[in-house]
């Protein structure tokens, strides 16, 4: 899983690099978007203080502090975490002693202490201090937040935050625009579910509503709008379709690796179709 996790980070800078070196823009509201390596960042400029909604890595995180700053002398009163995966949190230590609250489910909490003890690196995590189970609200200047969780999908601690005034929705990697997606079976990662926890984003939501992604196969597009939400379903609705079909055929498990496309969701590509497929054969097998 470590290879595999380095893997994908290693390809979210590559395809970074080819943007520019970081991108901070407003998107509605006083909410915007951060893009430079990892997961991408929403962030508030909201009138009682800032929000950041996950932090990619260190360097980055130092980035988007930096352009926050530039917005004005005001405290920073919440980090987001969507979940624990390192390209989303590794920048949680950039806020320490500067950020009031870190916030995140419960089980991310679990699974970003796990994963820093294990690679003994507990002194570089700023962990969150406030976690939820179902949900959780909070307001900052004239915007409200509100943080839901519908489950396992990507993994068993993933959380999407809605900027409620704004209508903006950072939904982390429950959504993958149009790239194979990492799914995480070790830290709770579960298929079916995931489908479910995507049919009642979409349908809790309307079509004003801005949808940013934790990642995307063009990264100018990772920010666009709840048919996203309906159109990563039907990847994986696709995937486990194909894959169930081609077990019934009698295909092994290294036959069915030799696919390069999902029947049904050919839009998407980039690397990593092999986690999908082995992570679909893992859930109709063991479950």
């Amino acid at each position: 899983m470590a290879m595999a996790l380095l893997s994908f980070y290693k390809s979210e800078a590559f395809a970074r690099n080819f943007v520019k070196a970081y991108q901070f823009k407003a998107l509605r509201n006083d909410v915007g978007v951060f893009m430079e390596q990892g997961g991408t960042i929403a962030w508030l400029n909201g009138s009682s203080g800032f929000v950041a909604v996950d932090s990619q890595f260190p360097a980055s995180a130092a980035h988007v502090i930096e352009e926050l700053k530039k917005l004005g002398d005001k405290p920073f009163k919440y980090l987001l975490n969507t979940h624990h995966h390192g390209d989303h949190t590794a920048g949680n230590i950039a806020f320490k002693g500067l950020v009031q609250n870190v916030v995140a489910h419960q089980n991310s909490l679990v699974n970003q202490k796990l994963a820093a003890e294990k690679a003994n690196s507990l002194d570089k995590q700023l962990l969150p201090d406030t976690t939820f189970g179902k949900g959780w609200k909070a307001p900052v200047g004239k915007e409200k937040i509100s943080a839901y969780y519908y489950g396992s999908g990507h993994t068993n601690g993933d959380a999407i935050y809605h900027f409620e005034n704004a209508n903006i929705v950072h939904v982390g990697d429950l959504v993958f625009n149009r790239r194979f997606p990492y799914i995480d079976k070790e830290n709770g990662a579960h298929i079916g579910n995931w489908i479910t926890a995507l049919d009642k984003i979409y349908n809790q939501f309307d079509k004003d509503t801005i949808v940013i992604t934790g990642h995307s196969l063009d990264p100018e597009k990772v920010v666009g709008d709840r048919e996203n939400v309906k159109a990563f379903k039907n990847y994986l609705e696709s995937l486990m379709a194909f894959v169930k079909a081609e077990m019934k055929a009698g295909k092994t498990k290294e036959d069915i690796l030799k696919a390069t496309t999902i029947p049904g969701a050919p839009e998407w590509q980039g690397d990593g179709i092999a986690r999908s497929l082995t992570a679909a054969y893992t859930e109709l097998t063991v479950g």
